[in-house]
C-alpha cells in the first residue's frame, strides 16, 4: 500500500513548491491536488491551479465552499463582497501601521475551513490508503501573528485532530512551515518547481500589480535568490 498526498493547491508560490516535494518524497502517482473557492474576488488563483495540476499530470479538484455563506458575513478584502480595498503596500509596512496581529487579508479561519474539508475529500478519494495533506503555509505568513492559522502552533493542533477523526488516515504535512518566502522559493527551484505557472497577486487581470503585500514579498524572495520572477 503506497502513502497518497493531497495537497491544498491556490496555485501560487507557497502551495506550488508543496506540491513539488510532496511528487518528490511520495511519487507523482501518489499524489493529488484540491483547490478551494471560498468567495475569493477573483479566479486567477483557481486557473493557475489547474495548469500546475495539468504540468504535473496529476489529479485537480476543487470544493465548493462558497455557497455556504459563511463568508458572506465577513468584510476581508479578498472575499467578492468586500467594501474593503486591498492594501498596496508590504506586510513590513501595513504590521509597521496598525501594530501586530491580524491583517485585513486575514480570513476568517479559512485555513481551518478548508483543511476540514481536504480531510474528508482524502478519506473519500483513498479508503483504503493513508494520506498526507500538504499545507504551503511558511514562517512569513505567521510573522508578527498576521496569520494565525499559519502559525507551527494551529498546524500541529488541527494536524492532530484531522488524524484523531479520521481514525489515523489522514494527516497533516506543513513541510515550509519554519520557512522564510525565500527559503520557500530556495527549496522549490532545487524541485524545478513551474514558478512561471504561478500566480500570488491579491488583484485579478493579465498581470501581477507588483504593489499588493504578497507581490512584494514574492519578488524579494526570488531577488534574495538571485533569480528574476519566472511569471513576469
Amino acid at each position: 500500500m503506497n502513502k497518497k498526498a493531497v495537497v491544498l493547491s491556490s496555485g501560487g508560490v507557497d502551495s506550488t513548491t508543496c506540491l513539488s516535494v510532496a511528487i518528490d518524497e511520495l511519487g507523482i502517482e501518489n499524489v493529488s491536488t484540491v483547490s478551494i473557492l471560498y468567495g475569493q474576488k477573483h479566479s486567477k488563483e483557481i486557473e493557475c491551479a489547474k495548469r500546475i495540476a495539468e504540468y504535473y499530470k496529476v489529479e485537480h479538484n476543487i470544493i465548493n465552499l462558497a455557497n455556504t455563506g459563511i463568508m458572506d458575513k465577513s468584510n476581508c478584502s479578498l472575499l467578492a463582497g468586500s467594501t474593503e480595498e486591498i492594501r498596496h503596500e508590504s506586510y513590513a509596512e501595513q504590521i509597521a501601521a496598525d501594530g501586530e496581529g491580524m491583517v485585513r487579508t486575514y480570513v476568517p479561519f479559512r485555513n481551518g475551513l478548508m483543511l476540514s474539508s481536504v480531510a474528508a475529500l482524502a478519506m473519500s478519494i483513498y479508503p483504503d490508503d493513508e494520506v498526507d495533506i500538504y499545507l504551503g503555509a511558511h514562517a512569513d505568513d505567521a510573522a508578527g501573528n498576521a496569520y494565525a492559522d499559519c502559525s507551527q502552533e494551529f498546524t500541529e493542533a488541527i494536524g492532530k485532530a484531522i488524524s484523531l477523526g479520521t481514525y489515523g488516515k489522514v494527516n497533516l504535512r506543513a513541510p515550509l512551515v519554519n520557512l522564510n518566502k525565500a527559503g520557500v522559493v530556495k527549496a522549490g527551484l532545487e524541485l524545478g518547481t513551474p514558478y512561471h505557472l504561478t500566480w500570488s497577486c491579491y488583484e485579478g487581470g493579465d498581470k501581477p500589480c507588483g504593489t499588493c503585500g504578497t507581490c512584494i514579498d514574492r519578488a524579494e524572495a526570488f531577488r534574495l535568490n538571485n533569480i528574476l520572477d519566472p511569471a513576469l
